[in-house]
């Protein structure tokens, strides 16, 4: 699971809010999206914001200093401000990174009712971070709960128009997906995956993490082979991302295969998979991450030492 998609956004409008200046110049990190001025190419950064040390800690993967940062910089701008928005939603992820869930899921808060006051409560930038923030809630076994809200913020998204919105939908469409397999409702997950890439033409991160979705929920109904199939397709857009898109996502694609692999008695490759995803996931987001977890659970499986 994983939220927060798509490319760089050209145009910063959305209905009749406008992103303000000093956003635009701001280059966009994998979970929340940030700002460019349009026409700059993906491999340019603007640099002399507040948010840069922060957000440049993010991308290298060092959490920690990322959060301790971007922190620093909400605590030094005015209530309103949006660089003190932005810099709360990075201490968001970068905590969330960290696997210290429920921190992350508090900060979010903060974070949403700074984007309410900064942007609106309607603008599509807010509704991202309420996909991002229902999505840490998957993390928390808060399922029914992420599924409600990201029902709310697709059918939002839906009456929106433009590549943001689009974008917006997959994002929550993701996180409704993930919410229904962890639910056990596999059928409807594959379903739901299956219409949003139908709908979602672009080869990006939403692509990613929606077929990451649909691979899940074939496992979950024992279409192991057909998991496998969706994995490979996974793991091919995953390995043509640029790095920065590819970081949020450590791991995932290596768990699909190994439980698809278990399923097909194949337990050697199983755990050949499962032990990549865990290795990779420790060193990038520590033992508490929810995908750590889940992958150190996936290796005692594929030993014999869980029922």
């Amino acid at each position: 699971m994983t939220a927060n998609i798509g490319p760089a956004i050209a145009d910063p409008q959305a209905g009749s809010m406008r992103m303000p200046s000093s956003l635009r110049g701001i280059r966009m990190l994998p979970a929340m999206r940030f700002f460019r001025p349009r026409g700059r190419s993906d491999t340019e950064r603007i640099t002399g914001t507040p948010v840069d040390e922060a957000k440049a800690l993010y991308e290298a993967r060092r959490y920690a200093e990322a959060e301790a940062a971007s922190r620093a910089v909400a605590r030094s701008r005015p209530h309103n401000d949006e660089y003190a928005a932005v810099a709360l939603n990075i201490a968001a992820l970068a905590t969330g990174a960290q696997g210290r869930h429920a921190e992350s899921l508090a900060t979010y808060d903060e974070a949403l009712a700074a984007f309410s006051r900064t942007f609106g409560a309607d603008h599509w930038l807010t509704l991202k971070l309420r996909s991002d923030r229902a999505q840490q809630r998957i993390s928390l076994g808060q399922h029914a709960e992420c599924e409600a809200e990201c029902r709310a913020v697709i059918e939002t998204a839906g009456r929106g128009t433009g590549p943001e919105w689009s974008q917006l939908a997959a994002a929550a469409r993701n996180g409704l997906a993930f919410a229904l397999n962890a639910q056990g409702r596999h059928q409807e997950a594959e379903a739901l995956a299956r219409e949003s890439l139908a709908a979602y033409p672009e080869r990006d991160r939403g692509a990613l993490v929606l077929r990451l979705g649909l691979a899940r929920s074939l496992n979950g109904q024992s279409r192991y082979e057909e998991a496998l199939t969706e994995a490979r397709r996974a793991d091919k857009l995953y390995r043509s991302l640029p790095e920065h898109q590819r970081h949020p996502d450590v791991g995932a694609v290596e768990l699909v295969f190994a439980t698809a692999l278990l399923g097909l008695c194949r337990a050697p490759d199983a755990r050949r998979q499962a032990t990549a995803a865990h290795d990779a996931c420790l060193a990038s987001f520590g033992p508490d991450h929810r995908r750590t977890v889940e992958a150190r659970t996936l290796l005692e499986h594929t030993d014999g030492t869980r029922p």
